[in-house]
């Protein structure tokens, strides 16, 4: 066959698929829903239950889950770590406490980036609400993730480490941002040098400035203030109307 006969290879890449967020022995149904509730936040949905306490479905994890109801309709139950992960190539465990076992630890974002990178399905382990993974089930995983924390107190709930781990992932995504609003145009320097000298003004006739060998620092001290924020042309005038209205002047009806 001849190199114009030989068949092209593909460059295209199938993008990872989102991590699959297993929970291990979780003990409140308020838990699970709160769970639910940071997956969806973040653009995740498969949600994997490992012998809940209070078995499944649990009537108490609905109302946490503030309406991430595909989350929960869809979760899955597993009685062990080891079934709930045998389709998941890459599979990370989520813990803050040395377990006694030798693994690569990341930080979450670090988690997110070779998720996103890899083509085949990863799973992140998270453990019961009182005491977290036991050391059997870090010992399925393939690396540990972890995050700087406190010392002293090292303690998050189930819902705090799933957001953690889910925004992360969320970086890589194309999620909605809040809109952009268009700034007003900014006010130009006669604009402000106008208010600042109506303000000024004003305050000549209350007999603001005194005593008189203060006055050029009180005057100073109020320009300071007054060219402080980035002023928009309507903001300076808006500022300009309360001005003359403190000052007496009539509006037009």
């Amino acid at each position: 066959m001849s190199a114009a006969e030989a068949p092209s290879r593909s460059t295209s890449t199938t993008p990872a698929p989102p991590p699959v967020i297993v929970l291990v022995r979780p003990q409140l149904g308020e838990n699970i829903g709160k769970a639910a509730r940071a997956m969806l936040n973040f653009g995740l949905t498969e949600m994997r239950l490992v012998a809940p306490r209070d078995g499944w479905p649990n009537p108490a994890a609905g109302p946490a889950a503030s309406g991430a109801d595909i989350v929960l309709q869809n979760a899955q139950v597993f009685e062990s770590v080891a079934d709930a992960v045998a389709d998941c190539a890459h599979v990370y465990a989520t813990t803050v406490r040395k377990r006694g076992v030798t693994k690569p630890v990341v930080t979450p974002e670090a988690a997110a980036t070779a998720i996103r990178g890899a083509t085949a399905r990863s799973a992140i382990l998270f453990g019961p609400e009182r005491s977290g993974l036991e050391t059997d089930d870090v010992a399925l995983a393939r690396t540990i993730v972890t995050v700087p924390i406190n010392p002293e107190f090292g303690s998050l709930n189930l819902a705090q480490a799933v957001i953690l781990v889910a925004y992360e992932w969320s970086k890589g995504e194309a999620l909605a941002s809040p809109p952009e609003v268009a700034m007003d145009p900014p006010a130009r320097q006669e604009d402000l040098e106008g208010m600042i000298g109506q303000l000024d003004a004003l305050l000549v006739d209350a007999n603001f400035f005194h005593p008189p060998d203060r006055i050029p620092t009180i005057r100073r001290t109020l320009r300071t203030l007054l060219t402080k924020p980035a002023w928009s042309e309507q903001e300076v005038r808006t500022m300009r109307g309360v001005l003359s209205a403190l000052g007496g002047a009539k509006r037009p009806r």
